[in-house]
């Protein structure tokens, strides 16, 4: 990596931790609440070091843990790599290759040069996965991720086994929007007004466990200011449905879930119903009592859902 790009991704790593900075202050509360961080040595992929691939759409920073069919995860707005509960990432791992990776712009991936858009994105996406010679994984994306999983299953179908849309919406144009004062939740200086955003009132004790499990990570950090505004901008235009590919989901021919929280304060429950109508034979799952995290909140029940998903894709290639 040349050198001022190196040191552009050290100064957006730096300012991104900012965003999670009154975590380190809340971590006493968390572990008086029972979810102390483990003292012992990091186990999955809180022990997978940070790699970097050298794609043909610049470099990807991305950790994998476990071995089996892959499971390629795709973050959300404002997310890195260490936003994904471990607690998620290793049941997953248990029986697949699962691999996380950082979105443009954020830690040591390259930014991409012109407007960021969702389908530059998955363009860069669609370039990990032939690097690393990932073959037709199971990509599982959330909130902006579940975009970007999109784009890719619509402009590179070659190279998607099956789509997990996790809170996410179509690029049709006819979507609700995401609420306005939710999304500036999203980036409150106080970390319970940004996990009020993403668990419901009555789910604390799933907010505090996810809020214990990402603080083990070494590192934590997610987007710079400057690239969620940029990711922002990707998002509007997205459900706009000024993207052709967005405009195109009837193109998706690959086995499809797609599954949220009906408490979801980000994504009215409706897009969920209007996701599923425009991907051919898509299946929903709604996780009552839950919101935009459900993902991490009903771990237990979501992760051997997506097992299961996966497994019969396997099964059907045998």
């Amino acid at each position: 990596m040349p050198k001022k790009v190196r040191e552009r991704s050290r100064a957006m790593r730096r300012a991104g931790r900012g965003v999670l900075s009154t975590a380190v202050a809340l971590a006493a509360t968390v572990a008086v609440a029972g979810f102390a961080p483990a003292s012992a040595q990091p186990a999955g992929i809180l022990g997978a070091q940070t790699q970097t691939a050298h794609t043909a759409a610049g470099d990807v920073g991305y950790r994998e843990v476990g071995t089996g069919s892959p499971i390629l995860l795709i973050a959300g707005r404002g997310a890195g790599m260490d936003s994904w509960a471990p607690s998620l990432v290793d049941a997953l791992a248990a029986r697949h290759r699962v691999v996380v990776f950082d979105n443009a712009g954020i830690g040591e991936t390259s930014a991409l040069p012109g407007p960021l858009t969702i389908s530059a994105m998955a363009e860069q996406t669609s370039a990990l996965i032939a690097t690393l010679r990932l073959h037709r994984p199971t990509v599982l994306g959330w909130s902006m991720g579940g975009m970007i999983a999109q784009a890719l299953a619509v402009r590179h179908p070659a190279q998607v086994g099956r789509l997990v849309l996790a809170a996410t919406q179509a690029g049709s144009g006819a979507s609700l929007p995401i609420p306005p004062a939710a999304a500036a939740a999203l980036d409150s200086p106080d970390l319970s007004v940004v996990m009020s955003v993403l668990f419901p009132a009555d789910q604390g004790a799933a907010a505090r466990g996810y809020v214990a499990g990402i603080l083990q990570y070494p590192h934590y950090y997610a987007a710079s200011p400057a690239v969620k505004a940029e990711q922002d901008a990707a998002i509007g235009q997205w459900m706009a449905g000024q993207e052709p590919a967005g405009r195109e989901l009837g193109r998706i021919h690959v086995p499809t879930l797609v599954a949220d929280g009906t408490q979801d304060a980000l994504n009215p429950v409706a897009n969920d119903h209007l996701l599923r109508q425009d991907v051919r034979g898509a299946k929903l799952v709604l996780y009552p009592d839950a919101g935009h995290a459900f993902l991490f909140q009903d771990a237990a029940a979501f992760a051997p859902i997506v097992e299961r998903f996966t497994h019969r894709e396997s099964s059907d290639r045998g």
